[in-house]
């Protein structure tokens, strides 16, 4: 007999302008992990070559990922978590059918969910019990921006920012519940028995959910090539300007008011979603970002909120309250009419969706 699980965890766009690292949306796009844990089989001590789970891929965005539970980047995951709860694989035969909508390096929080959807498998496949905060601290311990890991989780529009050292402190074991003391004694114990063992500090990310208009979505203008977003960081400079870095602060705290109205203001969404902090220095990686950023606006593009790049990009991301099929051909256009034949682009309309990451049981 094998109990069944369906993991589905959103896309997610970063920044949203001048948010660097601290801002994040869930959107309508997922990564979807259809699991089967074996219940009736025993569970086994030693490591099998496959650590006790199969990995496939159905759909699209599938291609060069590995079925090696130690290259996947959701069973590592996974693994981790198991290790550092006492298991050196996972504890029964586990199947994981993945479905990913989301394309890989564009900017849409691929990786961050998938780091996601690891730890939630590990939750289920070893009943582990963890809580939505302690997951946190886990995709954290291999994705260290949070700004698309706790969108993932969380869901809605969120700010978060990593604790200090000293701000994430072990949190006394008098004031913890009964499932989490338990929790943290089987952390331990993993910890004791095997040293490697880096167990995550406790509330290594605080995050807020912050309003957003339901009449607002998303236009994702997805170029078709990768940008690793690794070069996109290495792009940026080792220190700024203070002129920048305030210029940045005023338009972020407007924009974490000014999208939660009603009825959003075009042009104060439009300003506060302007940046100095990371797009100019990957314009350049970008052919039609400059362009893009610089000519339309709520005046010539009726239904515009506001343009950011999405995440490190390629993806361009258009925060609208209507005309979206309208606001995507005009970008899209740009992107045609670059030298040496064009950018070729797709597009998607997302919904901004306020649920985060599901497990449903399904039997």
């Amino acid at each position: 007999m094998a109990v069944s699980y369906e993991i589905k965890v959103p896309a997610t766009s970063a920044n949203i302008g001048p948010g660097f690292d601290v801002m994040g949306l869930s959107l309508s796009l997922y990564l979807t992990v259809n699991v089967h844990v074996d219940t009736e089989a025993p569970t086994t001590v030693a490591v099998a070559p496959n650590y006790n789970v199969t990995i496939s891929y159905e759909g699209d965005n599938s291609s060069g990922l590995s079925l090696d539970p130690k290259k996947n980047l959701i069973t590592d995951t996974a693994l981790y978590v198991l290790a550092c709860n006492g298991f050196s694989q996972f504890p029964r035969p586990t199947t994981a059918r993945i479905n990913n909508s989301i394309p890989l390096g564009r900017g849409l929080g691929s990786s961050g969910a998938a780091v996601v959807a690891g730890v939630v498998l590990a939750n289920i496949a070893a009943e582990l019990n963890l809580s939505q905060q302690r997951m946190l601290d886990y995709c954290l311990m291999i994705e260290r921006h949070p700004d698309n890991v706790a969108a993932a989780l969380v869901g809605g529009f969120i700010a978060s920012y990593l604790a200090d050292d000293d701000q994430s402190a072990q949190i006394p074991a008098t004031s913890l519940s009964e499932a989490e003391r338990v929790r943290r004694e089987r952390e331990e114990k993993a910890a004791a028995a095997n040293p490697k063992v880096l167990l995550p500090p406790e509330k290594i990310c605080r995050s807020v959910r912050l309003g957003c208009s339901p009449k607002i979505k998303a236009v994702a203008i997805i170029p078709r090539f990768e940008l690793a977003t690794s070069k996109a960081r290495a792009a940026l400079p080792e220190s700024y300007n203070p002129k920048d870095v305030v210029y940045n602060l005023q338009r972020l705290a407007i924009l974490t008011t000014a999208l939660g109205s009603e009825t959003p203001d075009p042009w104060l969404v439009y300003g506060a979603m302007m940046d100095k902090v990371h797009q100019p220095y990957r314009m350049h990686m970008i052919p039609g970002l400059p362009e893009i950023l610089a000519t339309l606006n709520p005046d010539n593009t009726p239904g515009l909120l506001g343009i950011c790049l999405s995440g490190a990009g390629p993806t361009i991301l258009a925060l609208a309250v209507s005309n979206f099929d309208e606001i995507a051909a005009k970008i899209r256009a740009i992107f045609d009419r670059q030298p040496n034949g064009g950018v070729a682009t797709g597009y998607e309309v997302l919904d901004i969706v306020s649920e985060g990451t599901t497990c449903i049981k399904k039997n």
